[in-house]
């Protein structure tokens, strides 16, 4: 099954994130840090997706290594338990979701990773 998002341009979606974040006082760092510590791009590697027209499906299909502490990452985001998404790439996708969610909740990005790395 393909999702219209992982056809989306990585920018837009990405830039959608941290408008997010940014509305609720956090940076458009803490949304490149949760991501970075996610997929384990560095911050150079995000910027050069974001200015290349990679798509948001291949930016996650690419990512060098996520953190094994990603199976910490559950709840619900859009409507949905991230738990129960049986598609890997949407499943990855959805987390990079909370964790912006928790972020526009107040969050810091140290307390977001605390809470995972448990």
């Amino acid at each position: 099954m393909s999702h219209r998002i992982y056809t989306m341009r990585f920018a837009s979606v990405f830039q959608a994130l941290i408008d997010k974040a940014e509305r609720k006082g956090k940076t458009r760092q803490d949304v490149l840090d949760l991501t970075s510590w996610l997929t384990g791009y560095n911050l150079e590697e995000i910027e050069q997706a974001f200015r290349s027209g990679i798509t948001y499906g291949d930016f996650f299909r690419q990512a060098p290594q996520y953190t094994p502490y990603r199976i910490n990452i559950t709840g619900k985001i859009c409507g949905v338990q991230i738990e129960t998404i049986e598609e890997p790439l949407m499943q990855e996708i959805r987390r990079l979701d909370r964790l912006v969610d928790w972020l526009a909740k107040g969050k810091s990005v140290a307390d977001i990773i605390g809470k995972y790395q448990l």
